[in-house]
């Protein structure tokens, strides 16, 4: 098991951090005056500067206008990598997700980042403790919406969830939220590539009670298994232990309701059914 590695402050978002206060300094303006100009706080113009909080898109526009940057802040912004704008405990996953062929879920507690929509996001965020800000939190929740990109894909990733019936029933973000939520699951697993499964409430025991997992298999065809704990996280490579997590997951699959009862359980909580 290999913990994900953790980057250092010679990333991009300390590049990025470096070049606001460059052309801050250049303008001739503190970082009072700047936060004063923007609209924001002064931690938040510190917390930019030093790579601590990410530069977001319309930001970056807003500080090439006040700054005379000819557009500069933009263009670096756009340029960077999807793995860049997540928060660091899960880049080792987003790394391979993006060119993944295959990703194998099962969630006991959220529906899994790949299948949120904005406004549960945006709640599990807002949830957080302690608080991150709302900054910060929009920078996760933007950098969650791009990762969904790759069901749009030419060859898109073959997705299969399997959910635990209670986290569909807690109404994260308020009853209308967990609404829209629900539906965006049944949208995004209509295509012959995407499926989903409920594991009811009542299936008990069953061989992963010990929480989430990923799987994921890489176009080498190397299988991994992602497992992420409170703020810890770790990519498994070992071939007997990742075997061993496949082998759960073909029971977990075996022990959930079909395909079409989940739907039909999914439609029952939207009172479609």
């Amino acid at each position: 098991m290999h913990e994900a590695p953790r980057p250092k402050k010679v990333g991009s978002w300390y590049a990025v951090g470096a070049l606001v206060a460059h052309y801050r300094k250049k303008a001739r303006l503190t970082q009072e005056q700047l936060a004063e100009m923007a609209n924001i706080s002064v931690d938040t113009v510190r917390s930019i500067e030093q790579g601590r909080l990410a530069l977001q898109p319309d930001r970056a526009e807003q500080f090439d206008e006040l700054l005379n940057t000819g557009g500069a802040l933009t263009v670096v912004v756009a340029r960077l990598p999807v793995r860049d704008r997540i928060v660091q405990f899960a880049q080792g996953l987003v790394d391979h997700e993006q060119e993944a062929l295959s990703v194998l879920s099962y969630e006991s507690l959220l529906v899994p980042g790949l299948l949120q929509t904005r406004d549960y996001c945006r709640a599990v965020f807002d949830y957080r403790y302690p608080a991150i800000g709302n900054e910060k939190a929009e920078q996760w929740v933007n950098a969650r919406m791009e990762r969904q990109a790759i069901w749009q894909r030419e060859r898109p990733t073959v997705g299969h969830f399997i959910l635990e019936e209670s986290l569909l029933r807690r109404e994260v973000g308020g009853r209308e939220v967990m609404r829209a939520q629900l539906r965006q699951i049944l949208e995004y697993t209509e295509p012959a590539h995407m499926s989903f499964q409920v594991m009811p409430m009542n299936k008990t025991p069953h061989p992963c009670l010990d929480g989430p997992m990923v799987l994921l298999e890489t176009p080498e065809h190397e299988r991994l298994v992602y497992l992420e704990v409170q703020r810890a996280s770790f990519l498994v490579d070992d071939p007997d232990e990742v075997s061993d997590y496949h082998l759960k997951y073909g029971m977990l699959r075996s022990q959930a309701l079909s395909p079409d009862k989940s739907v039909r359980l999914l439609k029952g909580l939207l009172g479609e059914s």
